[in-house]
């Protein structure tokens, strides 16, 4: 059985609050790539949010996040009873 691959975690990871809502942005790649950045948002009740494409930079998929954030609301990445979320 193979092993998962090692992560890079972007320094753009951790925590984000407003509204008093906190959400964990999760922004890495397999280390020692190239590859381009996955970003996931997880909700404090560990809804998950995913974009379905990778990100150029780790920078690229941080100001997306913000501008998701910033148009609709950090409500949107709390989970609704549909299952995750995919942008």
């Amino acid at each position: 059985m193979a092993k998962p691959p090692k992560l890079e975690h972007s320094d753009f990871s951790g925590e984000f609050e407003d509204n008093g809502i906190t959400v964990l942005v999760d922004i890495f790649r397999p280390s020692g790539s190239q590859d381009g950045w996955t970003m996931e948002v997880i909700s404090q009740a560990e809804d998950l949010t995913t974009w379905e494409e990778p990100f150029a930079t780790d920078k690229d998929a941080w100001e997306e996040f913000l501008a998701t954030a910033e148009r609709d609301g950090i409500e949107s990445f709390l989970g609704e009873d549909d299952g995750d979320t995919v942008h």
